[in-house]
């Protein structure tokens, strides 16, 4: 039986000076781990859905594979706690995993100091206009079908800029970037213009995993990093935060949304 992707308990409400017992939606978590050619690599702590996604996209944005042609199968115990990935050539398992500030611990081998220079400057860039932020906001805003279940959950989509290509809901939202990448290559998604919209806050890592995907913009509804902020501009990536409604804050790469003219959609390359 696979774990479900949420809970619903009993509790007890405070509502208006009255208590009112009630039954309430909790977005599950639970440890699964991830072994690699029969070995056992790590533990993810994650929510239960697209788990496939996750390993193949963990694996891919750790820079363990390149294509999912390395791969030679992947599967899930039926429980959900373990990924299973059998790669077609030996790999070695990184020593060191350096803990990151993603929701509920992430961690990584790649070193953000170090990420080359080839990653700079995507070439899918394009111009937006102003308007259309929100406009793709909204449009994440109506793909969070778990969220409205449970609450407490982060949602990932990968947009062209016009309509939703993919979506990822986990409750650690580096685990959705992982998600995406996943589903990317298990789907054989490969846009040529590429969004990252996310409901969290952007870590160094976010922007690691987003320029990894070839994203030349990331859009959230919160706040991004002071490292994020500089790895974004340093990888050419315009980064966009506390978009909502009609407003929206630019931190990096600004000629992407402010050459745009009002009233025009995509057009042009930078």
């Amino acid at each position: 039986m696979k774990p479900a992707q949420s809970n619903t308990l009993r509790t007890i409400v405070f509502h208006a000076g009255q208590w009112e017992g009630k039954p309430s939606a909790v977005i599950s978590e639970q440890p699964v781990s991830l072994t690699v050619n029969n070995e056992i690599w790590l533990t993810f702590m994650c929510t239960p859905l697209d788990l496939k996604a996750l390993a193949i996209g963990f694996l891919y944005n750790e820079e363990i594979i390149q294509s999912l042609e390395e791969v030679a199968s992947v599967s899930e115990c039926a429980d959900g706690s373990n990924i299973d990935v059998w790669l077609n050539h030996v790999v070695k398992k990184p020593e060191n995993w350096i803990k990151t500030s993603g929701c509920s611990g992430g961690e990584t081998s790649v070193q953000k100091k170090s990420l080359p220079e080839s990653q700079a400057k995507p070439k899918n860039g394009w111009v937006l206009p102003g308007e259309r932020v929100g406009e793709l906001v909204d449009l994440l805003s109506g793909v969070q079908d778990l969220y409205r279940k449970t609450g407490g959950v982060h949602t990932s989509a990968l947009s062209d800029g016009e309509k939703i290509l993919a979506v990822a809901e986990d409750i650690g939202r580096h685990n959705t970037l992982d998600k995406l990448a996943g589903r990317c290559l298990l789907e054989r998604l490969n846009p040529a213009r590429r969004i990252v919209l996310t409901t969290g806050r952007i870590s160094s890592e976010m922007i690691q995993k987003a320029g990894r995907l070839g994203a030349s913009m990331v859009i959230s509804r919160t706040s991004p990093s002071s490292l994020s902020v500089q790895m974004a501009e340093r990888l050419g990536i315009t980064l966009i935060g506390y978009a909502k409604g009609e407003q929206h804050t630019i931190y990096t790469h600004a000629e992407r949304v402010l050459m745009a003219p009002s009233g025009e959609k995509i057009y042009g390359e930078v």
